[in-house]
């Protein structure tokens, strides 16, 4: 039996990069699965993709609306809710983020909204929505190796890395909360990965230079999106349903490798 048959996933930011490509496994792996994302254009290529097996949404999830929609969508249509894989967000550095004394109020303002806010919302929602069912649940949350193993010289993106740290922490702690109703919180926190928001670093021969060294494993590569698909998978899965408020780093060796300039 195909390991997510019989599940019903939302995902967050599932219309292009890792929400995309976790999307595809999820539906390959027997889910019925409610994408979403700001971008109509991206929609439409989404759900042609995944087929009849999944609707594709097109929502702000920085709104506190957006999510709870996308809930309630995948109970109308689907039958069910088991599971949210939050990932929607990105940088904030075309709005001011940057080394601490270089922010700016919108800078901090915007790239808190981004990322911790629009998870916020989302798993917000997903908790009342099991508790209101309570037949438990499920939630995956997308942070960075950024929020507990910096680059000082190349990714000097603090409020970016402030962002992805609260994640672990409000994962951990709706964990250690929830966990008597059944409900499990776990994170991935990959280290750089090919994925629109990560084309600046994509481009600089520098960072190249330095991924090489600091993401040493299959060559030193930049990772893509589908190698953090399987781990998903699990944690999405009854393969993980004794595992909850742990985080996961998909990094190609970042946090065990200096990182040569």
């Amino acid at each position: 039996m195909s390991k997510l048959a019989n599940k019903v996933l939302v995902v967050m930011g599932g219309t292009t990069g890792i929400g995309f490509s976790a999307a595809k496994a999820f539906v390959e792996a027997g889910a019925k699965v409610v994408v979403v994302g700001r971008n109509e254009d991206n929609a439409k290529a989404a759900q042609k993709a995944l087929g009849k097996s999944a609707l594709a949404l097109v929502g702000d999830a920085t709104g506190p609306k957006a999510a709870a929609k996308a809930i309630h969508t995948a109970w109308k249509t689907f039958g069910g809710f088991h599971g949210l894989y939050h990932v929607a967000g990105g940088s904030g550095r075309k709005r001011g983020d940057g080394p601490l004394h270089q922010i700016s109020d919108d800078g901090w303002d915007f790239t808190v909204n981004l990322n911790l806010t629009s998870l916020f919302y989302s798993n917000r929602a997903a908790v009342q929505q099991f508790l209101k069912l309570k037949t438990g649940g499920n939630v995956l949350n997308m942070s960075s190796v950024l929020g507990f193993s910096p680059s000082p010289r190349h990714f000097a993106t603090h409020a970016y890395a402030a962002t992805k740290a609260g994640i672990i922490g409000l994962t951990k702690s709706a964990a250690a909360c929830y966990a008597k109703q059944n409900i499990r919180f776990n994170v991935l926190a990959p280290a750089l990965v090919a994925t629109p928001m990560s084309r600046r670093a994509q481009s600089k021969e520098g960072i190249l230079n330095y991924i090489a060294t600091k993401q040493p494993l299959d060559g030193g590569r930049i990772g893509q999106p589908s190698d953090l698909d399987a781990a998903a998978v699990y944690f999405m899965s009854d393969d993980s349903k004794f595992v909850t408020g742990q985080v996961l780093a998909v990094d190609g060796g970042w946090c065990v490798s200096e990182g040569q300039l």
